[in-house]
């Protein structure tokens, strides 16, 4: 989850992408990738309400490559500069979801006792990952296997995990 460049400081520039599970808004600021929603995604800032089409940042075109890589089934090979923003704790945790390989999942309590740290504080911060998808938070499930919370939706995240698991990008459309 490092920062491949110098992220400086700027306004922050947004803009909206279609994919399989609705327009995803982007965010970036200073040329790193701060933001990517679901739409009606928990704990989303105030998004602007017409987003453009086209990437005003190195990042957000980064971020547009690597989302339709994805979304086509494959494994991305972009990399995408993120400066996800929030607190030691959280970036601790977003980082341990980064290390979550593609098509794996790991539950909250295993991924706690990694962190030397609570289920529930953990979960705390999976909800209020900033950055959807790239930080991958929708491959952390249940002790039991279970989906459980996503702020995307537990639809969102059943078909990003069936995406993951060779199923294809049509299973997308059932949600």
């Amino acid at each position: 989850m490092k920062a491949t460049g110098p992220c400086r400081d700027s306004a922050p520039v947004w803009m909206g992408v279609d994919s399989p599970l609705g327009r995803l808004a982007l965010r970036a600021e200073g040329g790193c990738l701060t933001g990517l929603y679901l739409p009606g995604q928990r704990h989303a800032p105030a998004i602007p309400p017409a987003l453009p089409d086209t990437p005003g940042d190195p990042a957000l075109r980064a971020a547009v490559q690597w989302l339709e890589a994805y979304f086509a089934g494959r494994r991305p090979e972009v990399t995408v500069p993120l400066a996800p923003a929030g607190t030691p704790f959280q970036r601790a945790v977003w980082q341990a979801l980064t290390e979550i390989p593609y098509g794996e999942t790991v539950s909250y309590g295993a991924l706690a006792a990694r962190l030397s740290s609570a289920p529930r504080a953990v979960g705390g911060a999976v909800g209020r990952n900033p950055i959807s998808i790239l930080i991958p938070c929708h491959r952390v499930v249940g002790a039991d296997g279970r989906l459980t919370g996503y702020a995307g939706g537990l639809a969102a995240k059943e078909a990003l995990l069936r995406l993951e698991t060779a199923q294809g990008i049509d299973n997308l459309e059932a949600f």
